[in-house]
């Protein structure tokens, strides 16, 4: 029963820190980034997440406060991509990010821009908020999904990255399901 119990504590404390995010903990995440990217694979997904994002409740899903800004958080997650042998995100944004402009959220077209150049012209999709909502939801059920809380305060502002093979994509796919059917 002691055992049981150590052990336990020894878990939750080797996890608080980050999953806490006090403002003396708040880089943190980057070490918890780089530590859950090797185990995340296909069909993951990690989302940048503005701060009104709601804590979802499927099983799978792991919420982590960063303290850090938006723009911070994307271009470290994706510099820490850019670094795995096995995924590559597929990048989703909300649709209605694009039609905000400063005069519904002031700040929105400056971060707009921001977050253009810290994608670097990787192809992005966008989906209804509540469509890619649903979708991490669904996910959840079965796969891992990080969701990197920021102090982001501007709607609509998440960025979506569904974690795809790097090394085996749908053309390689579609050639093995020709040749398995002859």
């Amino acid at each position: 029963m002691l055992k049981a119990t150590l052990t336990v504590a020894l878990v939750f404390l080797s996890i608080a820190p980050v999953v806490a995010g006090s403002p003396s903990q708040s880089l943190s995440w980057k070490g918890f980034l780089h530590d859950q990217l090797p185990i995340l694979g296909h069909r993951n997904w990690v989302v940048i997440a503005d701060s009104a994002y709601p804590a979802q409740n499927s099983s799978g899903i792991v919420t982590i406060e960063t303290g850090a800004s938006q723009i911070e958080v994307v271009k470290e997650v994706l510099k820490q991509l850019g670094t795995s042998i096995h995924v590559a995100p597929i990048i989703y944004l909300d649709a209605e990010l694009q039609h905000l402009n400063d005069k519904l959220a002031p700040g929105i077209e400056r971060y707009k821009k921001d977050l253009n150049g810290a994608l670097k012209g990787r192809p992005v999709q966008h989906l209804l908020h509540m469509d890619l909502i649903g979708k991490l939801d669904e996910s959840g059920k079965t796969f891992k999904v990080l969701i990197l809380k920021t102090n982001m305060t501007l709607p609509y502002t998440s960025v979506f990255l569904n974690l795809d093979c790097k090394y085996w994509g749908p053309a390689k796919e579609k050639q093995l399901r020709e040749i398995m059917k002859k």
